[in-house]
This record gives structure tokens, sequence and C-alpha cells, in this order.
């Protein structure tokens, strides 16, 4: 075992001895092992990525309060608390923490490890997907009476918009690595979208729409599903949990889960908008809510997706044009290529804006 995991094992409250490790998972993010006490119990290790989470006490006690409040749901509805959410384990020395910082400084975590269930990362059907948007309109009805002001922004205006959009004109400003006369018809129609991009701020500022916790990571990925029946079980991944609309958890999905093609596709006729996915993941995330989602939320929906896939366009052109300093390219206009690839599912998804608006006023 290397030192610096059995540093980390001896620091968290784990039932038994470890004897053993291993690496887990696929995030790009945090560092992942499974480790294996000798009571058999399994645990989830990993180390929180500080360059990203500049505030990670303050993730931490995000996580303990939302998985509190859904474990307290959970009993109330006779679930089992242990596979339903999150289960956080304590420091050992300091019972009332729940994370390490090691001798090379690097922050820990630990849970328990939910046994019998799987991640997928790819959506195979309008079924699945379905389930997936119930799943996580669950989510924000088991949390619809949090507070969710309480918690801290573990990345700071995440889905401010107009904030996002303002970065990306200032490097179109400053055109850093001279790439911007290849883009400028790009750039304009941007430019020209830009004041609708401010819909959901807006309304969260007037109150028309009710500020809620937020996952802000609502793929496929981040969803533990059944070994035996494929149902979901228990979201993951809580670090971007924050406040903010339920719109930006519904755009998130849609953006990810209703496109033909990776977010990288070279070849833009393979790229297209599933208005069937965005039907399926919706009844689900509707049915999911239930009572908790109010009329502007509901009617809002289409405007979600429209904004994060927006938004999305919006920070790769940026980086693109910033000379790639924030996302990991593979070539030289990787950017480019995936800011196209939403620009491409924007305009579909305009298209159906208006029979889209339509129809979720239906469910």
């Amino acid at each position: 075992m290397p030192v610096y995991i059995r540093e980390a094992c001896g620091a968290f409250a784990f039932d038994g001895d470890v004897v053993d490790t291993s690496v887990c998972g696929n995030g790009h993010i945090n560092h992942t092992a499974i480790v294996t006490s000798d009571s058999g119990k399994r645990y989830i290790l990993q180390i929180l990525n500080t360059d990203i989470f500049k505030n990670p006490v303050g993730v931490m006690d995000n996580i303990l309060a939302v998985t509190a409040h859904i474990s307290q749901k959970l009993q109330e509805a006779g679930e089992d608390i242990r596979r339903g959410t999150l289960t956080p384990i304590p420091n050992r020395q300091n019972p009332d923490i729940y994370y390490f910082w090691d001798s090379s400084n690097n922050f820990w975590r630990a849970y328990e490890f939910i046994e019998g269930t799987v991640c997928h990362l790819v959506v195979d059907s309008l079924a699945t997907f379905e389930k997936v948007g119930y799943a996580f309109g669950d989510f924000q009805c088991k949390l619809a009476d949090f507070d969710a002001s309480v918690l801290c922004e573990s990345i700071p205006d995440f889905h401010h918009t107009p904030k996002r959009y303002a970065h990306f004109e200032q490097t179109v400003k400053e055109d850093p690595v001279g790439r911007l006369e290849t883009v400028v018809d790009i750039v304009a129609l941007l430019a020209d979208r830009a004041p609708r991009s401010e819909a959901i701020t807006k309304a969260l500022a007037t109150g028309e729409l009710p500020l809620r916790v937020t996952h802000n990571d609502t793929k496929l990925s981040n969803i533990l599903l059944d070994q035996q029946t494929e149902d979901c079980v228990c979201i993951i991944d809580l670090d971007t949990i924050m406040p903010g609309s339920v719109l930006y958890d519904f755009g998130d999905a849609i953006r990810s889960g209703a496109s033909t093609a990776a977010e990288d596709e070279q070849d833009l006729t393979r790229v297209h908008f599933r208005e069937d996915m965005f039907k399926a993941f919706a009844k689900g995330f509707v049915k999911g809510m239930g009572q908790r989602m109010t009329p502007a939320e509901k009617a809002m929906l289409p405007m979600g997706a429209w904004t994060i896939i927006y938004e999305q366009a919006v920070r790769f052109l940026d980086d693109y044009l910033a000379g790639d300093t924030y996302y990991l390219i593979e070539y030289d206009t990787h950017n480019l290529v995936r800011a196209m690839t939403q620009i491409q599912l924007l305009l579909e998804l305009e298209d159906r804006m208006p029979d889209l608006t339509a129809w979720v006023e239906t469910l």
C-alpha cells in the first residue's frame, strides 16, 4: 500500500483495519480508491482537488448538510439511508470533522461503499433516461425544504451565465493568442443571444424562480444503479452542490444526454438534438419533483436546456480564444470543435423551443 494512502486510511474511522486498496472510477477531477477492511466492509477514499475546489472544508460542510437532510427524508419514508444517499466517514481522531489533511497537504474524505450498484457512462435508452430524470427530480423533491442559502458556492458563479459571457467578451476584446479572426461569425452568433441568456439569473434575482440546492453535474455516471434492476439507487459526486436554479440541473442533463454525439465530435452532421430524449428526461424529472416544482420552473425547462448549452458554447470558445488554458485538449482546435457541437445543439433546440415550451405545460 502506498505511504500516502496508508496515512489517509489511518485517519478515518473505518470498521476494522484496512487490508486492501484499489483504484476506482474514471473521474478527471478527484483521485479515488476503494478500501477494504478486515471486517469485510468497503469504503470510498478520495483526494479532493483543491486546485478546483478552493474551499474544501466548505465543500464537505455542504455535503454533510445535504446528506443529513436526505437521510432524514429516507428514514421518514422507511427507506434505506445507507443506500439512498452517501454516508461520510468521520475523522478517527476528531469525530466532529469528516476530512483529513495529510502530511503533503492533500485533502481527503471517505464514504461508505454502496454495495450492489454500478455506474454507466452512456444513456442507452429512453427508459433509462426517464429513470435518471426521476432520480434527479426526486433529489430536488427531498431537498425542496432545505435552505439553499446556507450552502457555500463550491465554485463561485459556476452557472452565472451573464458573468461567463462577460469573461468571454473580455477575452474577445484582448484576443491574447490571435485566433479571433477565424471565429468572428461564431462570436457574433453568441453575442446576438447574450441578452436571452440572462433569463434564469434575472428570474432568480426577482424571486420568480426559487433558490434551490443544485447538483450541477447531472450526468448518468453520477448515479449509482442497482446491479439487478438498473433502478437508480443514489446520486453521487456532490462536490458541486451549491445554491442555484433547478433549471441548471435539468439543462446540464439535457446538454449531455440529448445529443446524438460526443461533445468533441468533429463531423457536425452527426450532432443532433434528440427531442425524444428531452421528453423522456423531462417526464421523469417533473414526476420526481412532484408538487415541489413551481409553474414557473416547469414553464422554463426548455430555457434551462438552452441556457446551459449556450453557456457551455461560450466557455469552450472562450478557452479556445484564450489559448486553451482551462480544458485539456488533444489538438489545437479541440475547444473550437467542442464549441461548434454546442452551437449545433443550440440551433436545433431553438427550432423546437416553441413546441417544447407548449409540451412541458402538459406534464
